[in-house]
């Protein structure tokens, strides 16, 4: 049975790992307790009370744990994931897996020298049921060829729970590689493209003053030789939406649409994972909530049998290339004062 640890309770993704691969079938053998977020490890005890916490340095020297899942400060979960690799382990990390060049430089270095996956949980793409649908339909051809992604990522501040680092750029790298890396992965897989280029970008603080470092907005043009892209991904979900963010995604094709609302369809439909599917043959709404995720059991085969079917590494890399070259290039926008 392959055997998991969880190192880096920092963010909530880390549960989104640790259940989906004990769906998968692995066994969560226990984590490394040190965390920035006292409250998150305080939950995640309580989730999982049969987890044992362990010494980070005896997870890694143990031989009989394969794969190391973390979600820690972003700053820190590449040079973790390099630990793990050159231990003999497989990794998922929570994006963005790097947050500089020199980063990924080295991730890529070891990845070459060790064999060893090194895997970024896109969970807006790879945790949600309507996504893996959408997935499945353009592959069967439902909206002809794929001409145009749109992602939307809007989040809320949630001030009062947020850890210190949470407004460093150098923890985080910038809202682009924080969060519009989510859907630079989805352009990328919805369009079939391989690589692509940074038209344009561009941030700014537009209603976070108090904290200087912050980039509250991020948008960002790609173009590949197959497709175009358009992100923005903000930190202004109001506190009247009952959920963290209206995240969407419009996936234009040469002969119909497809329309993700995944987290809530507002003064609409309840729930979650809504897709809406127009084109020759018409309009149709989908719930796709109960549909089965599948990222979690193809990264367990991976591991088993040494394969990419989970998710390629080009493709992690092209991601997080493309995430820091959009935030390296991007303009900065500077709200004006009113008079």
């Amino acid at each position: 049975m392959l055997k998991f640890a969880a190192v880096g309770i920092d963010h909530g993704h880390i549960f989104d790992h640790v259940n989906g691969l004990t769906a998968a079938g692995a066994e969560f053998v226990g984590y490394c307790p040190q965390t920035s977020v006292p409250a998150l490890l305080e939950n995640f005890c309580k989730t999982y009370p049969e987890a044992k916490a362990l010494d980070r340095e005896a997870i890694l020297a143990d031989p009989s744990i394969d794969v190391i899942c973390t979600a820690a400060i972003p700053r820190d979960r590449a040079g973790l994931a390099i630990r793990a690799m050159e231990a003999g382990k497989d990794v998922i990390v929570d994006k963005p897996g790097v947050t500089t060049f020199e980063q990924l430089e080295a991730v890529e270095r070891t990845v070459a020298r060790t064999g060893r996956i090194f895997s970024v949980c896109f969970s807006e793409r790879l945790c949600v049921p309507s996504a893996v649908v959408a997935g499945k339909m353009v592959a069967d051809g439902a909206v002809g060829k794929v001409v145009q992604t749109l992602g939307l990522g809007p989040h809320r501040k949630s001030l009062s729970t947020r850890p210190g680092w949470f407004f460093e750029m150098e923890a985080i790298g910038g809202v682009i590689n924080d969060i519009a890396s989510h859907q630079i992965d989805q352009f990328l897989f919805y369009t079939g493209s391989g690589s692509a280029e940074v038209v344009a970008s561009s941030v700014g603080n537009l209603g976070t003053p108090q904290s200087a470092e912050f980039q509250d907005f991020g948008e960002v043009l790609l173009r590949s030789a197959q497709a175009s892209g358009y992100i923005r991904v903000d930190w202004f979900t109001p506190d009247g939406l009952p959920t963290w963010g209206d995240g969407r995604l419009t996936i234009l094709g040469t002969e119909g649409y497809i329309e993700l609302r995944k987290y809530i369809d507002i003064a609409g439909r309840p729930g979650k994972d809504h897709l809406f599917l127009v084109n020759g043959s018409g309009i149709r709404h989908i719930d796709c909530s109960s549909e089965p995720l599948d990222y979690f059991d193809a990264f367990a085969r991976d591991v088993r049998d040494r394969t990419e079917t989970a998710m390629s590494q080009r493709h992690v890399f092209e991601v997080c290339r493309l995430a820091l070259d959009a935030q390296a290039r991007a303009a900065i926008i500077t709200p004006k004062q009113q008079d």
